[in-house]
């Protein structure tokens, strides 16, 4: 199903896929004179909801790449520690404790303001 569902967000994320969609908005909108305006919301309703399904998909995509090269930056660099690699799969408590003990670091290594 996630093959599925990454290749269906993929085409739809293009311009293609867009098209498709545009042409299908068309089609029910033209519709509705004909009396099927229920059936017109109902397509439209799965239009909408295929589209947000589409940017949580790309969104999802984007962040975990940026995850990807930001780890590889993290273990490529000596000096840095690599107690942050993967902490975007921790709990939300965990990660907040980790970001105000690295803001702490940082003020320090920094100085006063």
């Amino acid at each position: 199903m996630n093959r599925f569902l990454f290749v269906a967000a993929d085409f739809l994320s293009r311009p293609p896929g867009f098209y498709v969609m545009l042409v299908a908005m068309v089609v029910c909108t033209a519709l509705v004179p004909f009396g099927l305006t229920n059936a017109v919301t109902y397509a439209l309703s799965v239009a909408a909801i295929v589209i947000t399904g589409v940017v949580l998909i790309q969104g999802y995509r984007d962040t975990a790449a940026i995850h990807a090269k930001l780890n590889e930056i993290i273990i490529a660099l000596d000096e840095t520690r690599n107690d942050v690699v993967g902490l975007e799969h921790a709990e939300p408590e965990e990660i907040r404790a980790k970001l105000v003990k690295l803001e702490e670091e940082a003020a320090r290594t920094i100085g006063p303001a």
